[in-house]
């Protein structure tokens, strides 16, 4: 496959997979009514992390099919927020949070050196998130609700992202992000993996 068709293929697919990449997340939620397994400050963090990665895309002018998925992403965690903060009786919560992600998306582009600080803590912030569902996974022992096919989704978006970055802006932060990123992913995924086939065996037993 040429290198131009291999790029927009990347692109394409990624935007594709991000399109539906936290339904089976929000589908388990609903269907379950609970949050049981699904860490709320990892959320917290991964929507921190998106918006930084945005804004950084979008102050420096990058093509939007490098980035285009983000607002797609963070509207489906917004999602997310709202049904964990309903089953958790937070609601009154949605406000303040709406507040701080709102006034950080301002915040971050008031000045250059602002925006490339924000992005350079961007990759603590992906690890963090992950780590967090870790810990929360690690101390429960089980997967409850947390979706496979979404982290799933997740390491094959971000292993896609690094093919089109590396071929279009060649950005070493950008870069750095998703390697950790799609490297935790797949921890997520396995540990999910392996809490689940727990799980199925002692329902069995």
């Amino acid at each position: 496959m040429p290198p131009d068709a291999l790029l927009h293929a990347a692109n394409v697919s990624t935007l594709f997979a991000c399109m539906v990449l936290k339904f089976p997340q929000i589908f388990l939620l609903m269907r379950a009514r609970s949050s049981s397994g699904v860490s709320l400050p990892g959320l917290l963090l991964e929507l921190a992390g998106f918006v930084v990665f945005m804004r950084y895309q979008v102050y420096y002018d990058y093509p939007p099919p490098t980035y285009l998925e983000y607002p797609i992403l963070i509207a489906q965690d917004v999602v997310i927020l709202l049904l964990m903060l309903h089953y958790n009786n937070q609601r009154s919560h949605a406000p303040l949070y709406a507040l701080l992600f709102v006034g950080g998306w301002r915040l971050v582009s008031v000045e250059k050196w602002i925006v490339d600080l924000a992005m350079s803590l961007c990759t603590l912030l992906s690890a963090a998130s992950k780590f967090a569902q870790l810990q929360c996974l690690w101390r429960s022992k089980d997967a409850g609700q947390v979706s496979a096919l979404t982290w799933l989704l997740a390491v094959y978006t971000c292993a896609a992202r690094i093919y089109t970055t590396a071929a279009t802006t060649g950005d070493a932060q950008v870069l750095v992000r998703f390697v950790v990123t799609a490297s935790l992913n797949a921890w997520v995924l396995l540990t999910v993996l392996h809490y689940q086939k727990r799980g199925s065996a002692e329902k069995r037993d």
